[in-house]
């Protein structure tokens, strides 16, 4: 497992299952009309999952650590790809939130373990570099499997792009079936070392502080970004092919953020993350001003996306370097804390629209950044942190 094409092949699988959860967010207009609900409503399909995944996440990990990683992997796509053929001929809404949520049980199982892998077989010095490429394949489903299952939905139905993930994922699937080699086990001691709950580390407050940085970071993020395409679409007056090349557009400058975040994160861990929220906060109070001018937002839009792509890996990185203990561990935990904070962005973002309507809901993700800011300036005074 030292090889870089191991790496990939893992973010081939992080495609997979992040369009599963991610790729809904460009289908929420469309299928807020076919069931006749809210567009808040039809939001419960990305926070009812992020929130399974959140409280779930490290439970599963040790319920399962018996199993070999490899066939975790294979098993975890493999529930992915049938929920979403499901999901495609489902006829009620209460139905289809159910089916959505039961692949989020195993989000947290896929993502701990390759995120742990990349950590084990790179060097110290690498971490961040061999963490940005797993999280490139979060990137890719910004970049191919959110426009592509909003194209799918405007050119066909919004059923065509549950059946679009569905193939996604069985791709994934055999890719990590064929191309991944089995991946090194430790040892009896050292597996049950690694899958219990070492409560020591929660007294640690750097951990608190990682945790309370990637939530607040995150939430900024998801409760703008999480109702992006219902935005274009009645602020921008975007058309849904439109939106598509936009969503595309924005997850392709990502790739490049995605790489930057992860260059810069091993060096200066404090000022990366301190420009990135305030270039996050500069796009979103930009998207407030032009929100509703076409060409300007095209430009937004494009900087929003090299900016947004490295707020994950920014994240994990302050939650990992905080503290020390089994890497598979400390990762089902971020993982946890970072769905937790999609379900509360999303929320939050929901409660917005609601009450102010949806040309304001950047204002709620300028109340998380600024809330973020006040917690890194904590951690570097209270807690450790390089620069």
């Amino acid at each position: 497992m030292k090889s870089k094409r191991n790496l990939y092949v893992l973010a081939l699988g992080v495609f997979g299952i992040t369009t599963t959860e991610f790729g809904v967010i460009g289908v929420l207009p469309e299928i807020a009309s076919a069931f006749h609900i809210s567009i808040e409503k039809a939001g419960w399909l990305l926070s009812a999952f992020a929130l399974i995944v959140a409280v779930f996440g490290p439970f599963m990990l040790i319920a399962l650590s018996s199993f070999k990683r490899k066939n975790l992997l294979i098993s975890s796509l493999l529930i992915f790809a049938a929920a979403n053929i499901l999901s495609a001929y489902i006829g009620n809404f209460y139905a289809l939130l159910i089916v959505r949520m039961l692949p989020a049980f195993f989000h947290p199982v896929y993502w701990s373990i390759v995120l742990s892998v990349a950590e084990k077989t790179s060097d110290p010095t690498d971490k961040s570099k061999a963490v940005s490429i797993i999280f490139s394949g979060l990137t890719l489903a910004t970049v191919l499997g959110v426009p592509l299952a909003t194209l799918m939905s405007d050119l066909f139905s919004w059923q065509s792009s549950f059946l679009l993930t569905a193939f996604i994922n069985s791709i994934a699937l055999i890719g990590v079936q064929f191309l991944l080699p089995a991946i090194e086990t430790e040892t009896e001691t050292e597996t049950e070392t690694s899958m219990m709950f070492d409560l020591k580390i929660f007294k640690n407050k750097n951990l608190w502080f990682g945790l309370f940085t990637a939530f607040f970071t995150i939430a900024a993020m998801y409760s703008t970004y999480g109702y992006m395409a219902d935005f274009l679409k009645n602020v921008t007056h975007m058309s849904g092919k439109q939106i598509s090349i936009m969503l595309f557009m924005f997850g392709t400058v990502g790739i490049l953020g995605n790489k930057l975040a992860g260059k810069y994160m091993s060096a200066f861990p404090f000022l990366t993350t301190c420009l990135f929220l305030t270039l996050l906060a500069v796009i979103h109070l930009l998207i407030y001003s032009y929100g509703s001018y076409f060409i300007p937002m095209v430009w937004i839009i494009t900087f929003w996306g090299l900016i947004h792509s490295g707020g994950f890996l920014i994240s994990n990185i302050n939650v990992t370097s905080s503290v020390s203990g089994s890497s598979e561990f400390i990762n089902s935990i971020f993982t946890s804390c970072g769905n937790f904070a999609v379900t509360a962005g999303t929320l939050l973002g929901g409660f917005w629209i609601a009450h102010y309507g949806i040309e304001n809901v950047t204002n709620s993700s300028i109340i998380c950044i600024i809330s973020t800011i006040i917690i890194v300036l904590l951690k570097k005074k209270f807690g450790k942190y390089r620069f």
